[in-house]
């Protein structure tokens, strides 16, 4: 299914998560990283030094290759394990673990691999959105489509609760969270109407960033 998805699915700059990045990390990992253009625009704008990705589609890979420092092909519960332990500063898994059959176990090995110290930012669809709970309750549909929430190649599926579980389960404890809108301005006006009570609705997108607990000093 992922040789059906267009240039722009895996072309897609995530400009979104600056409000999440440290100001500088020398080594940025991205897990699905696409084309690597999320990964090259840290790199032009001086927040990285090094850029490494993991990509399972092979067009996509060969478009990043040439614009990174190490690219990795293929699955990425196989292909981290060719990179060190405790040797990254930031690892970014940016609409990526909802295609995986065990994202828990794989989040367990990404976080083995961040330096102590070192930050993770993850963005997540929230199934509780209402563009898939109004067709479920109201008729009975469960649609998958090309794209979004309901991707038919996603696997899981997670609320805010559940995305912040999911983070904490594997030792990296969120310290930011942030919702994003599929309508823009509309969105975030029911969501101000509603004095953020039905907040849970209408985010269409989790971004959250953990940090992966310092070595004690004093054991």
């Amino acid at each position: 299914m992922y040789e059906d998805k267009s240039h722009e699915y895996f072309a897609l700059v995530r400009k979104d998560i600056s409000p999440l990045l440290p100001a500088h990390a020398e080594r940025v990992l991205e897990i699905g990283c696409g084309t690597g253009a999320t990964l090259a625009w840290l790199k032009n704008e001086g927040r990285a030094d090094w850029v490494g990705g993991i990509e399972l589609n092979g067009s996509a890979a060969a478009l990043a290759r040439p614009r990174l420092n190490l690219l990795l092909e293929g699955d990425v519960d196989r292909q981290i394990e060719q990179l060190p332990p405790q040797s990254i500063d930031l690892i970014l898994c940016l609409d990526v673990l909802e295609h995986l059959v065990d994202p828990w176990q794989t989040l367990q090995r990404i976080e083995s691999r961040l330096r102590p110290g070192g930050q993770l930012i993850v963005s997540l669809p929230n199934i509780r959105h209402y563009s898939v709970l109004l067709p479920l309750l109201l008729r009975g549909r469960w649609q998958y489509a090309p794209a979004g929430i309901m991707d038919r190649t996603h696997l899981r599926f997670f609320s805010r609760q559940t995305a912040v579980e999911l983070l904490q389960q594997a030792g990296l404890p969120v310290s930011q969270l942030r919702s994003t809108y599929a309508w823009g301005t509309w969105d975030r006006w029911k969501d101000w109407l509603s004095l953020g009570l039905l907040r849970g609705f209408f985010s269409f997108q989790y971004l959250l960033a953990a940090r992966k607990p310092a070595h004690n000093a004093f054991p």
